[in-house]
């Protein structure tokens, strides 16, 4: 079969990845341009047949794996049935392991058709098998929706978005449809939308008071209903921003209920009348969050009447915008809400945080607070427990401080911790939070809703994330790093090298944040071998995240990120496992991983 594409001699580094595509070798164009060079030994940028298949074995056969296909394999030539099964069972803690997997197996991953006809696997095969979904770390189980969605909203962590139409700074950058759409495709089920006053009747959305560039509301709906359910069927929020005059706050209404038209939740459910719905009966659903005027039973009553020009004041808190002298002190003013755009608010009215006794004594069921960062944070450290009595019964919206004017994040973690349900982050902005974030909500099959442990939602629970649990399940986590497999090189490398090393995170509660590091590897980004164990003990692992980064390190001008990976603790395989890579920006960084050991006791 290579044969065939030497007919004409040799062939050069582009036909040499072709080929090894075709071959169903995945490879960095990089460290095939690197080991090309090695190999030509004329060095006239073509290789000979003998040549490619020095470079194939190179790329396709690794060390670490060969080591353990020769651990089972009675020759070291090949795997049986047998052998495959019993490293199945014991290395990759397959409980429901069958022959029939086991023959699945060689019959997807074995190329050699009579060692695939004797039922057997080559190392060839192995490889391929090692290397495939099938061994990567995320545990399938949490690819698809698994958990419970009959409870009511308030006991799901919801995947929320602050200023969802700024896709860079909050002062001067352009606001743009894109990140909506870019947002939504990531799973986030709740949007936030900035309505202001716009010329010719029309209602537009930006940061005010600030030279962000505007967009119309009805644009912004009508990319909304396009692209809200592509990721997942579950409930999204439109999280207003209401800054309009009663007119405009109609056509708002009009809006919606035009352009959303089945999709827009506009009436109470039959069997909800008193409780928040569950994600599962809201499905294919958008909710509106804004101010409410009077009762769930008076929109009812006003159903099918003419609201036009009908308003009622409500007090409103005047949103800081940072870096600007519009407002010194958050000023109390009162601001008019239109009827017909208040009737559209049923399960998500959006309603100001006085105190946790106040939120006992008066809040309704259907009432959802915003919390700025710097409050939340305070509240959090000295009324934990209380927080967490809160965030029980009632949606708790958390939203970066005002002074983020580069749009950068606080770290989710601590507010997820004391069970807040929408942590709202600045979906734009790479770095440290928006990892935490895609890992968190990767579980439940990315649907944007992961359901909250049960001591999070249990009336009876004591627990508190700054207190050592009392009656904690915790677990012993130990992960052998054995390699990196085609690690991207330092943008300061001309060729495909990098100084690697790699960190191991932990995010949690605070008694479980822990953080290992390895040893650098020289001048090695495409096979650098480590074989360093790590142990975590996690008190929490209900709320546990771990992150693999991997840096160049540069002792002058500061560590160089290459990649990362990070995943909810409960969602590891155990075993021998690959993690994928991913950019600063989310973009799979594929072939690109790490190899690993992974095994954990509860």
């Amino acid at each position: 079969m290579i044969r065939d594409d030497f007919r004409g001699g040799k062939i050069n580094l582009e036909k040499t990845q072709k080929l090894l595509g075709k071959l169903n070798i995945r490879c960095n164009y990089i460290h095939v341009k690197s080991i090309f060079k090695d190999n030509d030994r004329l060095k006239q940028g073509k290789i000979t047949i003998e040549e490619f298949r020095s470079i194939y074995r190179i790329i396709a056969h690794r060390e670490e794996v060969t080591e353990i296909f020769n651990t089972y394999s009675e020759n070291r030539k090949i795997l049986l049935e047998k052998n495959l099964v019993q490293f199945l069972t014991q290395e990759q803690y397959s409980v429901e392991m069958t022959k029939t997997i086991a023959s699945e197996i060689i019959e997807k991953y074995e190329p050699i058709e009579e060692v695939k006809q004797a039922h057997q696997m080559s190392l060839e095969g192995f490889t391929r098998y090692m290397d495939s979904s099938e061994c990567l770390l995320f545990d399938n189980k949490c690819e698809r929706t698994y958990q419970n969605m009959n409870h009511p909203l308030n006991d799901y962590f919801i995947s929320s978005s602050h200023n969802t139409y700024l896709i860079s700074d909050q002062l001067v950058g352009p606001s743009d449809i894109w990140g909506y759409v870019s947002a939504l495709v990531k799973g986030c089920r709740c949007l936030e939308i900035d309505c202001w006053d716009g010329s010719q009747n029309e209602p537009v959305v930006y940061h005010g008071y600030t030279l962000t560039s505007k967009l119309l509301f009805k644009t912004v709906i009508q990319a909304i209903r396009k692209y809200a359910f592509i990721t997942s069927d579950y409930p999204v929020v439109l999280s207003l921003e209401n800054h309009c005059s009663p007119s405009q706050q109609e056509v708002i209404a009009h809006n919606l209920q035009s352009i959303l038209g089945e999709t827009l939740l506009s009436d109470v459910l039959d069997e909800f009348l008193d409780k928040l719905p569950s994600p599962e009966a809201l499905k294919f659903k958008i909710l509106v969050r804004n101010k409410k005027i009077g009762t769930l039973r008076e929109t009812r009553e006003r159903k099918g009447t003419d609201k036009h020009g009908q308003n009622q004041e409500k007090e409103m808190e005047s949103k800081r915008v940072a870096g600007l002298p519009l407002f010194k002190k958050k000023r109390v003013r009162k601001v008019k809400v239109a009827v017909a755009l208040s009737d559209l608010v049923i399960y998500t009215k959006a309603e100001k945080f006085r105190s946790f006794q106040h939120s006992r004594l008066h809040q309704q069921f259907n009432e959802s607070n915003s919390i700025g960062e710097s409050k939340a944070r305070k509240l959090s450290k000295l009324q934990a427990q209380e927080f967490i009595l809160h965030t029980r019964k009632f949606i708790t919206r958390i939203y970066p401080k005002a002074t983020r004017t580069d749009s950068s994040n606080f770290n989710p973690q601590e507010f997820w911790n004391i069970g807040c349900q929408m942590v709202a982050l600045n979906f734009q902005t790479p770095g440290l939070p928006m990892d935490l974030q895609t890992g968190k909500f990767l579980d439940n099959g990315g649907s944007g809703y992961v359901l909250k442990p049960d001591f999070l939602r249990d009336n009876k629970s004591k627990f508190n994330p700054n207190k050592a649990p009392i009656d904690s399940n915790p677990i012993t986590l130990t992960i052998r790093l054995i390699s990196g497999i085609q690690l991207p090189p330092s943008h300061h490398s001309s060729s495909n090298k990098a100084d690697v090393i790699v960190i191991i995170e932990l995010f949690g509660v605070p008694n479980d944040q822990a953080k290992h590091q390895t040893r650098v590897i020289k001048k090695n980004a495409f096979s650098p071998r480590w074989n360093e164990t790590f142990t975590f003990i996690i008190q929490v692992p209900e709320l546990a995240l771990i992150r693999f980064v991997v840096e160049n390190q540069s002792l002058i001008a500061g560590n160089e990120f290459l990649g990362q990976y990070t995943l909810p603790v409960l969602c590891m395989n155990k075993g021998y496992r690959r993690v994928p890579l991913f950019s600063k920006m989310g973009e799979s960084l594929e072939p690109a991983s790490l190899f690993l050991y992974v095994w954990y006791v509860r």
